[in-house]
């Protein structure tokens, strides 16, 4: 076993509120695990010392809620016109993600299903320098509905048709299945309360998803949408910007998680005024002071959050997840709270805690440097030119 050893770290593991000082990781390079973890002085039988120089290294975050194939720059909604097109966003979209320190990302609905196939590519290792990464395909919606155009939904109008398009869809390699509860921001024809998927159709969704041992997520930002998609019983509501008290206890009662999404309200009415249409900035603007107040409450009443950015929606770039922390102490978490959402909550929502999330003995070598101390200035994650690592490679 070759290993490498990391020493001189101030090391903060993603599971304890402290930092580590003059810590030491050492890595098993054949599997990119942590084979242990120590203070002081690191083990003389290392192959090779990797001297920090005190910086911080945390875990590489895990963002559970992104559109790969989709380019922030237009504004449209509409992840990539061609399929080709999409495949070369996704990939750099995807470098964009590790670049800012995005070790594991979940995607949620793209065009194409080119995520699936993207996803057979990097087990075979054609594609380098990307994160761990758990594809949905296109997301399933309703006739008419947020998210069906041409190239980027699975229309289903029954819980018969979902029930077979789930089936196809974890065929051909999703890991996570999407569905529309609620109109949207950004799709002309609808709002956030309008109600779209029924709870038959979506609880259908479930079923299958959960019979194959995957999870099934929701986009659902008002009422009665969100509610229906509790009753259904999904693993995740997704955006969730008009959850109620009610329906929060009831989220911690069957141990659903929420994924806020902040930055992508956020970057709407901050960037969008002049470039997007009145309408869409409006609703975001509008929704943003209330979700603060409803996210608040849910997160008191205990349920548990997620990290993820809605990446790929307007003026929300793939190098955006490091702001979402500082969004989220909005709603009265601490830094090290709003990290839990990553490190913890977000492995355990996909299944993937036993490898990825904390810096641990028998997880992933993954992680990032920072110059700047993440507990005391949530704003230290922001750090552009950080180093970032899996399997205790260099990637950046």
């Amino acid at each position: 076993m070759a290993t490498r050893t990391f020493f001189n770290v101030s090391l903060f593991d993603g599971r304890q509120n402290g930092i580590r000082e003059r810590a030491w990781l050492a890595v098993d390079l054949t599997s990119g695990q942590l084979v242990a973890i120590g203070g002081g002085v690191p083990p003389a039988e290392s192959d090779e010392l990797v001297d920090m120089h005190d910086q911080y290294v945390m875990p590489g975050f895990l963002n559970v809620h992104t559109h790969i194939a989709g380019d922030p720059r237009t504004f449209d909604g509409i992840f990539g016109s061609s399929e080709a097109e999409s495949a070369v966003f996704a990939y750099q979209n995807l470098r964009e993600l590790l670049q800012s320190g995005v070790t594991f990302a979940r995607g949620l609905g793209t065009s194409f299903d080119v995520d699936l196939k993207l996803k057979k590519m990097m087990r075979t290792g054609v594609m380098t320098q990307i994160p761990h990464f758990q594809p949905s395909g296109k997301a399933f919606v309703m006739t008419g509905g947020h998210g069906d155009h041409a190239n980027g939904g699975n229309r289903v109008d029954s819980p018969d048709e979902m029930r077979k398009g789930v089936r196809q869809a974890l065929k051909v390699g999703a890991e996570v299945i999407k569905m529309m509860a609620t109109g949207g921001v950004m799709s002309p024809g609808d709002f956030m309360d309008d109600p779209q998927l029924s709870v038959d159709e979506m609880h259908a969704g479930v079923l299958e998803a959960h019979h194959k041992g995957f999870k099934a997520a929701a986009h659902a930002e008002g009422n009665p949408g969100i509610q229906n998609a509790i009753d259904a019983g999904v693993d995740s509501i997704e955006h969730g910007f008009y959850v109620t008290e009610s329906e929060a206890r009831q989220m911690v009662e069957q141990d659903i998680y929420l994924t806020p999404t902040l930055v992508a309200e956020w970057a709407i009415p901050e960037f969008g005024q002049g470039v997007l249409p009145d309408w869409e900035v409006k609703k975001a603007a509008d929704a943003l002071e209330d979700t603060y107040v409803n996210l608040r409450k849910a997160y008191e009443i205990g349920v548990k959050f997620t990290c993820g950015t809605d990446a790929g929606t307007p003026f929300n770039g793939f190098n955006r997840t490091p702001e979402e922390f500082e969004l989220l102490t909005k709603v009265g978490m601490t830094p090290f709270e709003a990290y839990t959402c990553s490190s913890l909550n977000a492995a355990e929502l996909c299944g993937v805690a036993d490898r990825y999330g904390t810096l641990e003995v028998g997880k992933q070598a993954d992680f990032q440097v920072l110059s700047a101390d993440p507990l005391a200035d949530v704003k230290a994650v922001q750090q552009r030119d950080k180093a970032v690592y899996l399997g205790g490679e260099r990637q950046f």
